[in-house]
């Protein structure tokens, strides 16, 4: 039997109206210590977002997702937090905040591959 290794995952979320509590699922973002992963994937639908409101600039909010993109990936240009060890930075990311993008409370799970399960869990719970 193949090891399986526990994963953490929260949905991001798109929220155009904080105080309404609506919310539109576009990403996924997922932590394995043990395969030494954490990765976030997104994606913008422009149609799905103006239904819950026009006036939304959706440029900011992908440049927002971007940036939690680079975060996740601890890449050039994501700032202090993006120097943390991974577990901060997945820490930090799914923290409890209350702004258009907010991500879903932490889940957790077993998976073999990290990043097959992150693109299944983005199939099924955002696309």
């Amino acid at each position: 039997m193949r090891e399986t290794f526990l994963f953490e995952y929260a949905v991001i979320r798109v929220m155009p109206r904080v105080e309404r509590e609506e919310f539109i699922n576009v990403g996924i973002v997922l932590y394995c210590a043990k395969q030494n992963f954490l990765k976030c994937v997104f994606e913008l639908n422009k149609n799905r977002i103006n239904t819950f409101s026009s006036d939304l600039d959706i440029e900011v909010v992908k440049e927002n997702l971007v940036a939690f993109e680079k975060i996740s990936s601890g890449s050039k240009g994501s700032g202090t937090i993006g120097q943390y060890d991974m577990a901060s930075r997945f820490r930090w990311l799914t923290a409890t905040r209350s702004t258009v993008i907010q991500c879903s409370k932490v889940h957790p799970g077993f998976c073999l591959n990290a990043e097959q399960t992150l693109l299944k869990l983005f199939q099924q719970l955002v696309l």
